[in-house]
C-alpha cells in the first residue's frame, strides 16, 4: 500500500495541471469526463488495485495523446510495476515533445532519470539529475537521487561533493552523512597502506560528526596497529561515551589494549563497563573472567542475578552450562539441563544481534549503512528486554476476564 501511496505524490501535483489546464478551455464533454476518469484512477490506486489504474490510464492516453499528467502517470506506475522499458519509452517521448513547458518537461526528466536509475543505468541517470540541478528544477530531489547513485557506485568523494551542494541549497547540516562518507574514504586509505590520509580523513569526519563513534573507533584501531595501546585504550574509553550502545562491537579489542596497556583491574574495568551497558557480549566475558578469578560459584552467582530481570538467552546458556557441570542430585535433572541448554543454543544461533531504528532491518554483523533503507548510524545492537516479575493480580470477580 505505501509504495502507491508514494507514487501518488507526484500524480497529485500532476492532477494541478490537469486541472489548472481546463479551466475556462472548452472541450464540450470531454473535459468533465476526463477529469472523471483520472480521479477514477488515483481511486484504483488508493485501493491498491494498480492494474486497474493502469488500464484506465492507458484508455485516456489513447483518447488525448498531448495530456502529460496521463503520461506522467502511466510512466510511474510501469516503472514501479517493473516495466522499465515502457516507463522509459512514454518520459523519452514525453521529453521530444516541442510544446512541453518548462515544468513539465522537469517532472518528466526527473521521472526518466528514476527509470534510468531501476534500470541500472546510472551514468545516464546522472545526466539526467545533473541536467535539472542545471535547469534549477527539483534541485533538492535531484541532488539526493545524485548521492544516491554515488552511494551505489561508493564514490565518497563525489557524495561528499552532493552532501556540502545539499546543505548550502537546503540549510540542512549532513554532518551524520559526510563525516560516514570521510570514514569510508579513510578505510580506502587504509587498505592502500596510506596511513597519512587515512588520518586526515579521520580528523574531517569528527569535524563534520563530533559524535562520530565510527571514526573514534577507526582512530583506536590505527593505535593498535602502530602499538600505542596506551592510546587506543584511551580512545575506546571515548566509543563508551560516545556510544555505549557500540561496546560489544569493541569489546575485545578494548580489553586487548587493557592488556597489552597493563591495566590494573582489568576485572574491575570489566565490572564498570557492566553498569554502564550490561551487553550479551560483556556479560559472557565478565562470567568467564569471574570464573577464572573467583571460581564457579560467584560466576554463577553472577549470572543468576543478571538474568533474574534480563531475557538474555546467551548469558542464560552460560549459566546453564556452569550449572551442568556441576555434580547433579539426579540423573533427570541433568537431562533437563542439557535439553534446556540445546533449546538456549538453538534460539540463540538464529536471533538477529542489530536492528536498524529506522526501518527495523534486523542483521548478523553491523551494518554502518542500512543495507534496506540507506539511512546511516541507524544501526545499532539488540539489547535484551526487560522482565517483568511482577505475577499479575487475579480478579476478585469470577466473571471479569483478564485482559
Amino acid at each position: 500500500m505505501i509504495e502507491w501511496l508514494f507514487l501518488l505524490l507526484p500524480l497529485a501535483a500532476a492532477s494541478g495541471w490537469w486541472a489548472a489546464k481546463r479551466v475556462g478551455t472548452s472541450r464540450g464533454d470531454a473535459g468533465p469526463r476526463a477529469d472523471s476518469a483520472f480521479l477514477r484512477g488515483l481511486n484504483f490506486l488508493l485501493d491498491e488495485q494498480p492494474d486497474k489504474a493502469i488500464d484506465l490510464f492507458v484508455r485516456l492516453a489513447e483518447v488525448d495523446e498531448e495530456t502529460t499528467e496521463v503520461q506522467l502517470a502511466l510512466g510511474s506506475l510501469f516503472r514501479r510495476r517493473g516495466e522499465v522499458d515502457r516507463a522509459i519509452h512514454i518520459h523519452q517521448g514525453l521529453i521530444s515533445r516541442p510544446d512541453l513547458g518548462r515544468e513539465e518537461r522537469g517532472y518528466a526528466l526527473f521521472e526518466l532519470g528514476q527509470d534510468y536509475m531501476r534500470a541500472g543505468l546510472f551514468d545516464r541517470a546522472e545526466n539526467i539529475f545533473d541536467e535539472l540541478v542545471e535547469m534549477k528544477l527539483h534541485r533538492e530531489r535531484a541532488l539526493e537521487k545524485l548521492r544516491e547513485i554515488y552511494q551505489q557506485e561508493k564514490d565518497w568523494a563525489r557524495c561528499l561533493e552532493i552532501a556540502g551542494r545539499l546543505r548550502r541549497l537546503t540549510g540542512e547540516p549532513m554532518g551524520t552523512e559526510s563525516a560516514q562518507y570521510h570514514c569510508e574514504l579513510a578505510e580506502e586509505a587504509l587498505k592502500r597502506g596510506q596511513g597519512a590520509a587515512a588520518v586526515t580523513q579521520l580528523h574531517q569526519a569528527r569535524a563534520a560528526d563530533p559524535a562520530c563513534v565510527r571514526a573514534t573507533i577507526l582512530q583506536a584501531r590505527m593505535a593498535m596497529d602502530e602499538g600505542d595501546s596506551r592510546r587506543a585504550a584511551v580512545l575506546y574509553g571515548r566509543v563508551v561515551r560516545q556510544g555505549p550502545q557500540f561496546l560489544p562491537e569493541i569489546l575485545p579489542e578494548l580489553v586487548a589494549a587493557y592488556r597489552r596497556s597493563h591495566v590494573a583491574d582489568e576485572l574491575g574495568e570489566l565490572r564498570r563497563l557492566y553498569r554502564i551497558h550490561p551487553s550479551p557480549r560483556l556479560v559472557t566475558m565478565l562470567a568467564e573472567r569471574i570464573q577464572e578469578k573467583e571460581g564457579d560459584e560467584a560466576a554463577i552467582a553472577f549470572l543468576v542475578e543478571h538474568v533474574t530481570g534480563r531475557a538474555d538467552l546467551v548469558a542464560l546458556e552460560r549459566l546453564l552450562a556452569l550449572r551442568a557441570s556441576k555434580p547433579a542430585d539426579a540423573a533427570r535433572t541433568q537431562a533437563v539441563l542439557r535439553a534446556t541448554r540445546a533449546v538456549i543454543e538453538h534460539l540463540g544461533a538464529h536471533q538477529p544481534d542489530y536492528r536498524c531504528g529506522h526501518c527495523g532491518f534486523v542483521a548478523r554483523r553491523l551494518h554502518w549503512q542500512c543495507p534496506s533503507c540507506g539511512h546511516w548510524k541507524s544501526i545499532e545492537p539488540i539489547q535484551p528486554a526487560a522482565i517483568d516479575n511482577r505475577t499479575p493480580a487475579l480478579p476478585s470477580d469470577p466473571t471479569v476476564r483478564a485482559a
